[in-house]
């Protein structure tokens, strides 16, 4: 394709996408006013699958396939960056130095990972209750785990960090979320429906399939970030170029 029939293609993309966006924004509630149809549909429909949090109704439930895709574009963005930090034949690998942390800084380290860890955990399994979920537990999860950096240096990360096990959680996390969808298609719903019991409003069981799901998030953001940080401390702490070595890999 030549480059004016390029520009040509994106100008054309770009004004069907103009009018498109402008003619949802106009059809949208005003702002300001006390009438919100999606947020009243939202939380009705929450009320009515048992599901506490409404966003994770929302995320999990109602619009399950939209959250599928977002998962789907991090387990891409992990798939990709490891590809592209990959090691190359003119790199080779180095021993990082020992860090110098300052006994306060440790402590608080080493009291604050086993705590991130609980938070994590705890966000995970009770996101179909109160404000959280798979991504945002993952997340703490991933940071408790490199709290071992803060605290000491990136030889005692790579110690407690099972790299290999949490590649595998990632597929894992990211397959399950995808197979749960098949509950609705083998009841003769539609895919990602919520067909579970729901169990009682406000219990650790409630919310059918959401609790599933956000299981499933939870375990693919939280490995996922570990791998795709470990991608690039590995770039930044350990890996240097074979033909200028440098003094030593870093903390």
């Amino acid at each position: 394709m030549s480059r004016n029939a390029r520009i040509l293609l994106f100008w054309t993309a770009a004004a069907v996408f103009a009018v498109v966006y402008t003619l949802a924004c106009t059809g949208l509630p005003h702002f300001g006013t006390t009438v919100h149809p999606y947020a009243t549909r939202a939380v009705a429909a929450s009320l009515r699958q048992r599901t506490a949090n409404a966003v994770s109704s929302v995320n999990f439930d109602q619009r399950a396939l939209d959250t599928l895709g977002e998962e789907s574009i991090l387990f891409a963005s992990v798939l990709g960056t490891i590809v592209l930090l990959r090691h190359t034949r003119d790199e080779r690998v180095g021993r990082p130095r020992a860090g110098r942390v300052l006994p306060s800084t440790r402590l608080l380290g080493l009291v604050m990972l086993p705590v991130t860890l609980l938070t994590g955990v705890y966000i995970v399994a009770h996101g179909q209750l109160s404000p959280g979920g798979g991504f945002q537990g993952g997340v703490i999860l991933a940071t408790g785990l490199h709290m071992a950096y803060v605290a000491a240096d990136y030889r005692v990360l790579k110690r407690i960090r099972p790299l290999a096990a949490l590649d595998v959680a990632d597929a894992l996390g990211a397959g399950a979320f995808t197979a749960l969808g098949f509950a609705g298609l083998l009841t003769g719903a539609a895919y990602l429906q919520n067909v579970l019991p729901l169990g009682t409003f406000g219990q650790l069981s409630s919310g059918g399939l959401v609790p599933l799901l956000n299981t499933a998030v939870g375990v693919e953001v939280g490995s996922g970030v570990i791998v795709l940080l470990a991608s690039f401390l590995d770039q930044a702490v350990e890996v240097r170029s074979a033909r200028n070595p440098g003094p030593g890999g870093g903390t």
